[in-house]
């Protein structure tokens, strides 16, 4: 039940429909005796500079949760940016001030790491293969990078767009191998699809059919995508005797992350 003396937290986003954080957030609220609601807002880009204002004002909003495809766009109109959000020039938390300024910090990157590791994947040393450079790729990219693996390769259809993402990581972390080429997918100990690609049933695939045939089957193999939970990548991959980690197990498992952010629930949940 909402009422007067509810704190809210909003996610933000468009489409929205596929998001897992209310559910999840609304659901640990309860559980834990909590005051506060999630709200999903799907908003129109043409919206987006009323909606910033209107945070600015809104006294019982905690903070946003920024999914696609508005977590670059977001970052551009906030007052302030933790370190990796502002190198990534990507948000997808915002959290409000009681002055109402507003700062965002992008914990994509932690949440994917954190699934992963419940997985048993540790990234030192590791190669991967990120498939995406916009937000949350850069993000998964990003984390990737400083918790030291070996080998990053990141490959996308714009490829102007990865190469630059490439060029910032490797001014960030001149020590590692960072590139854009590879030829198949058996030296990746860990392959992601960080693009929409498979989203509501389409049966896409990220990459190739055939390249898929090459994947490990010791590797780790991950999506962003909330729904489907299992997309026609991941069953091509658990069929390979892959582990897969779904796009649902990194929503959960950046909760806390966000709702720390946010100042509305403990790091560790």
């Amino acid at each position: 039940m909402i009422r007067g003396s509810t704190e809210l937290v909003a996610i933000i986003g468009s489409p929205i429909a596929q998001v897992k954080s209310p559910a999840n957030f609304n659901t640990w609220f309860e559980q834990n005796g909590q005051e506060l609601a999630m709200v999903a807002i799907d908003m129109a880009e043409s919206g987006l500079a009323a909606f910033i204002d209107a945070l600015r004002g809104w006294r019982n909003l905690r903070g946003c949760v920024v999914t696609v495809p508005y977590k670059q766009v977001l970052a551009e109109r906030l007052d302030g940016l933790s370190p990796r959000a502002a190198a990534l020039r990507s948000v997808n938390v915002i959290r409000r001030e009681a002055d109402g300024r507003l700062l965002g910090d992008n914990v994509d990157g932690e949440g994917f790491l954190k699934a992963a590791r419940a997985h048993g994947f540790q990234p030192a040393e590791k190669r991967a293969l990120v498939v995406g450079s916009g937000g949350v790729g850069a993000a998964i990219a990003y984390a990737l990078c400083e918790s030291g693996v070996r080998q990053l390769v990141i490959a996308d259809l714009d490829k102007p767009r990865a190469e630059a993402l490439a060029k910032l990581l490797r001014a960030a972390f001149p020590q590692l191998n960072i590139g854009n080429q590879y030829a198949n997918l058996s030296v990746f100990d860990l392959v992601v699809n960080a693009t929409p690609v498979g989203m509501g049933g389409s049966g896409e695939l990220p990459l190739a059919g055939q390249l898929l045939e090459t994947l490990n089957p010791s590797a780790l193999v991950a999506d962003v995508v909330t729904n489907p939970v299992i997309t026609p990548f991941l069953e091509i991959a658990r069929e390979l005797g892959c582990r897969i980690q779904t796009g649902p197990e990194m929503a959960r498992a950046q909760m806390g992350n966000l709702g720390h952010f946010m100042g509305v629930m403990p790091l560790d949940v």
